[in-house]
């Protein structure tokens, strides 16, 4: 087989078949097919794009390119969730410590932050004494035992993934749904879950700008899932502003444990117990989305979920305390208020800019290399749809510096304050299932 052969083939428009879509993931992986065949064949997908078929072949030569880990010896349907990115996405803190609470075993590995804030270890790293490595046995073990584990990815997890996605940065093939769908999925199935639940962002604040391309997105991945036999379900969600209130670590921490006490945002809540409903279905604990529903709000009332957070802490060596003392978390000297300059309705709050004002504050990474402030952030006193007076707060500041004069004028710049009323944008999308 020659990798020209299959270039012209794609570039044609033709489907290919397993054999060549792995002999490509091969070929590039062990560097026997050069930069220049592989730029020309992801560049002929960008533009001819691939079948359903296609994109299960080659997520899952990217799967096998490398390490894969076996949750076998945990009990139940393991299940995973994935969120395509945004502004205060506090979710997986929630919904791990929810989820297992009814039952259904979250055995989840997670990354880092690169830009507006840290990734959920970053966040966890928040409680001091929180450790993310555990050896395989000590995972299987803590989530057979507390039904949960949150820890980093460890091995040589789709090495061809890590590959490609170098390669598609530097040609102009990042956004190509078939490439995503294959890059995301890769990672969740290699990471061994029974079944994956996505949550698929959509808006000014999100990959996908429009509802049209998240929908392309979200069928792609569930359909790839579900032809490798993993139960696959995703719903649309509106990124146009931040989730929730909180945008920093520590900040998302409190704002969690809030949400498992049943005071969190009305829209971080609303979308936790729609993820979660989903998650209980595909791990058999409820029989339909209603009844899983149900489920959560019980957890969260009687106390048990937020127990089960406090417990996971304790697991990997953090104070449980923070669960009932979150002044025990880092915290900021300086709080400052950014101020409204007119009167009138929030109608506009963009996401991706009021997240580059918290990485500002050293809430996020610009580099790979740099360090977070686990303490620093912001957060929202007000959202989209609600009045303000000129001079009321729109945001509070958590700085360690009382320069902040970048941060509160790109958020000032990027809330926009009008006379006409408007309504909060619609949180939930649609529910995709194939």
């Amino acid at each position: 087989m020659r990798m020209v052969d299959v270039i012209e083939k794609k570039r044609n428009g033709e489907t290919l078949t397993k054999e060549e879509i792995t002999f490509f993931v091969e070929g590039y992986t062990n560097d026997v097919i050069p930069d220049y065949q592989a730029s020309a064949f992801l560049m002929a997908i960008y533009f001819k794009g691939m079948t359903a078929e296609e994109q299960a072949y080659l997520t899952m030569a990217m799967v096998e390119s490398g390490d894969q880990i076996d949750l076998s010896q945990i009990e139940g349907i393991k299940v995973d969730k994935h969120s395509t990115g945004g502004v205060g996405d506090t979710t997986t803190l929630i919904l791990v410590p929810l989820v297992a609470a009814c039952g259904v075993p979250v055995a989840k590995m997670s990354g880092r932050g690169l830009g507006h804030t840290g990734g959920t270890l970053d966040k966890l790293e928040a409680i001091e004494g929180f450790h993310i490595e555990l050896t395989e046995e000590q995972f299987v073990k803590q989530v057979n035992d507390l039904k949960l584990a949150v820890i980093g990815q460890s091995g040589n997890l789709t090495p061809a993934d890590k590959k490609l996605y170098a390669l598609r940065d530097v040609t102009a093939t990042v956004d190509s749904i078939p490439l995503i769908a294959s890059s995301i999925m890769s990672k969740k199935i290699a990471s061994g879950a029974d079944a994956i639940v996505l949550d698929v962002k959509t808006g000014e604040g999100a990959f996908m700008k429009t509802e049209e391309d998240a929908k392309a997105l979200a069928h792609s991945m569930v359909a790839i899932g579900n032809k490798v036999g993993r139960n696959t379900m995703a719903i649309l969600s509106d990124m146009s502003q931040p989730l929730g209130n909180a945008i920093g670590n520590s900040l998302e921490i409190i704002e969690a444990i809030d949400t498992l006490k049943g005071q969190g945002p009305e829209d971080l809540t609303e979308l936790c117990l729609v993820l979660g409903s989903q998650m209980v279905v595909v791990g058999g604990k409820a029989e339909s989305l209603e009844e899983a529903r149900e489920m959560l709000k019980a957890v969260i009332q009687d106390g048990s979920a937020l127990e089960l957070f406090g417990r996971l802490i304790e697991a990997q060596g953090g104070n449980p305390e923070i669960i009932h003392n979150t002044d025990l978390l880092p915290t900021a000297k300086y709080q400052i208020d950014v101020i409204a300059e007119q009167s009138g309705f929030i109608t506009k709050m963009e996401a991706d800019d009021i997240g580059v004002a918290a990485m500002l504050l050293g809430a996020g990474r610009a580099t790979k290399d740099d360090e977070i402030d686990l303490s620093v952030g912001i957060v929202l006193q007000k959202k989209i749809g609600d009045f303000v007076k000129k001079g009321d707060p729109i945001a509070l500041i958590h700085s360690n510096t009382r320069d902040v004069e970048q941060s509160v004028s790109i958020i000032q710049k990027h809330v926009l304050i009008e006379e006409k009323e408007v309504k909060p944008p619609r949180l939930i999308g649609e529910v995709i299932t194939d």
